[in-house]
């Protein structure tokens, strides 16, 4: 008989009315995967896009689903040729697959092990399931396309959420100078994280405002924003300078400018050096929330106002 699990599930694209605690049956180990032991699973403002049937044209939807792409756990069992960890091992994982189906809200999760990295020592389970998703999207954009260097400086638009905040202190790792844009009621909480300089992104000349601090313009713009906040930064740029957005596919702005789109992809490397930055005290997650597994639906509904601060974490 298959083992059995608690989890989220939806049967269609809707709002968070759609979830509903369940019981599964555990997926089949296959080979090259690892079953995981959920202790804590990352929500993300991701996770509401798909069940709402945002993004059912670019990420294939397999129902029903369980959400969640953000895990930390314990190695329960593996499957042959799965020998990089061992059972008992405490690991954490960005653990989208190519087709939305089994995610990490849920009391476990089946995974391929190399989307596994050791969980950082120093951090709660709950901390952990904070950072891969948002971790993983700030540190591709800021280094894998952005290029960042020492001495830089970074505009990170939407600076106080989760992907934001990952994105002040992997700057700061870098030796970059750190520009963050939020509200007024955020910039403590950035300035605690590193950000160098603090502006509010409402009635604000963001752009004159920058030249004040760096006459040439800042070198890069990491925008976890988009929309008005996005278009009023981009005379912000050092010509020559890059644009790294995760929302914006670069429309109503100038042709001319070097523009990237970023989405995350799963990166165990990448995940590491995340783990040794959170080990040496260079990482924090500041969790704002978190939620049983029986209110999933709540705590997407909580993501969803938008005036959520770090993250918001569910616990099995």
């Amino acid at each position: 008989m298959a083992k059995q699990m608690k989890a989220a599930v939806y049967n269609e694209f809707g709002g968070a009315e759609k979830i509903r605690i369940t019981t599964v049956d555990v997926p089949e180990l296959k080979e090259g995967e690892v079953l995981v032991s959920v202790r804590a699973a990352g929500v993300n403002p991701v996770d509401s896009a798909v069940r709402s049937g945002f993004l059912k044209d670019h990420i294939p939807v397999n129902f029903p689903v369980i959400p969640g792409w953000d895990v930390a756990g314990v190695v329960e069992d593996r499957a042959y040729s799965a020998r990089r960890f061992d059972v008992g091992d405490e690991v954490y994982a960005y653990a989208r697959r190519p087709v939305v189906q089994w995610g990490t809200f849920a009391e476990y999760i089946v995974i391929p092990e190399t989307y596994l990295a050791f969980k950082p020592r120093t951090l709660s389970f709950t901390e952990a399931a904070g950072i891969p998703l948002v971790g993983l999207t700030a540190y591709q954009s800021l280094i894998d396309l952005g290029h960042l260097k020492a001495n830089q400086f970074v505009l990170i638009l939407g600076a106080s959420g989760g992907i934001g905040t990952m994105g002040i202190q992997i700057a700061k790792e870098k030796g970059a100078r750190v520009i963050a844009v939020a509200s007024k009621q955020n910039h403590d909480f950035m300035k605690e994280l590193g950000a160098d300089y603090t502006l509010e992104y409402a009635n604000t000349d963001i752009a004159a405002e920058i030249k004040k601090i760096t006459p040439e313009g800042a070198d890069l713009i990491f925008d976890a924003a988009a929309g008005e906040t996005l278009e009023k930064s981009v005379g912000a740029l050092k010509t020559g300078g890059t644009i790294v957005s995760i929302l914006s596919h670069g429309q109503n702005l100038p042709k001319d400018i070097n523009f990237k789109y970023h989405f995350v992809e799963p990166n165990s490397l990448q995940l590491g050096l995340l783990t040794k930055m959170a080990d040496s005290g260079k990482l924090k997650v500041p969790v704002s929330q978190w939620f049983p597994l029986d209110k999933t639906a709540d705590a997407m509904r909580q993501l969803e106002t938008h005036h959520t601060r770090g993250k918001v974490i569910i616990v099995p």
